[in-house]
């Protein structure tokens, strides 16, 4: 359905801003949350670190929604986040802005911080802007994924055109030390098909670790990857990997897999399995 002149559309905003210290052990410092944005913070497991689950209230990103999350690690702490469940990016409504969804990280010196949201799904014809920054101070520690699904398969969905643009960047001390960008503007479908960007897959993820010894990982990581459509490298204390995958079950088992290989034996958010 098309946008009708002069008609104003309900948009969601929403802001969430979390902090973490350490109190003996990792504890919540601040916590803001405005709009539909919401974090919850579930019974620690046996193993895990401490940790936030982050959730929209609204139902999915439509164009024009308007998201931005902050987190701080505080020195010497050691949390997870993750989010409720896949991200639904909707289509976007003729003549209406994108959608614009903004995450910041930063991390302490001392610090350790895990960023595991789950699938973002992007529908047919969808406008979206979204930016992750990584800011890490002196020997901090950091993991984070991002899985795009472009479509449900199972549900005969098809990304033929969107409007998608996505960045991640990641510093230390200011240094920049990765700048990641997306760009898919136009025929998505088409582009996914050809053999030199995604050989036809329908799903995409991005693995970011930050570390002194992150370049030790690579060949364990490259192991557990062995088999997928993946690829992975190292250099300054940064270790990255590219999967792609036919479906989005597909791309799951496989980052599962290379969390495995990066995160010792942690268990994942109980959230991943629900």
């Amino acid at each position: 359905m098309d946008a009708l002149p002069g008609v104003l559309h309900q948009r969601a905003q929403g802001t969430l801003h979390l902090s973490f210290k350490r109190r003996g052990a990792t504890v919540l410092d601040g916590l803001r949350q405005e709009g539909c944005l919401k974090a919850r913070f579930p019974r620690i497991e046996h193993g895990a670190w401490a940790g936030a689950v982050t959730l929209n209230s609204s139902g999915g990103v439509a164009s024009g929604d308007a998201l931005n999350i902050a987190v701080t690690a505080g020195p010497g702490t050691r949390a997870t986040v993750a989010s409720q469940a896949a991200e639904r990016f909707y289509r976007a409504l003729p003549g209406t802005p994108p959608a614009r969804v903004s995450t910041v990280l930063n991390v302490a010196p001392g610090a350790a911080l895990e960023w595991l949201p789950q699938e973002s799904i992007l529908f047919d014809r969808c406008a979206v802007r979204r930016r992750l920054s990584v800011d890490l101070e002196g020997d901090a520690w950091f993991l984070g994924v991002e899985q795009i699904v472009f479509g449900r398969t199972a549900m005969g969905e098809a990304v033929r055109e969107a409007g998608f643009r996505d960045l991640i960047e990641v510093r230390r001390d200011g240094r920049l030390l990765l700048h990641d960008a997306i760009r898919l503007d136009g025929p998505v479908q088409a582009v996914l098909d050809r053999p030199a960007a995604g050989g036809g897959a329908r799903a995409v993820a991005t693995l970011v670790h930050a570390a002194g010894d992150a370049e030790q990982k690579l060949d364990a990581l490259r192991d557990a990857l062995a088999g997928q459509e993946a690829g992975a490298s190292a250099w300054n204390g940064l270790l990255v990997a590219r999967i792609v995958a036919t479906d989005g079950a597909c791309l799951r088992a496989a980052v599962m897999a290379g969390l495995g290989a990066l995160r010792a034996a942690r268990p994942l958010p109980r959230v991943w399995f629900c």
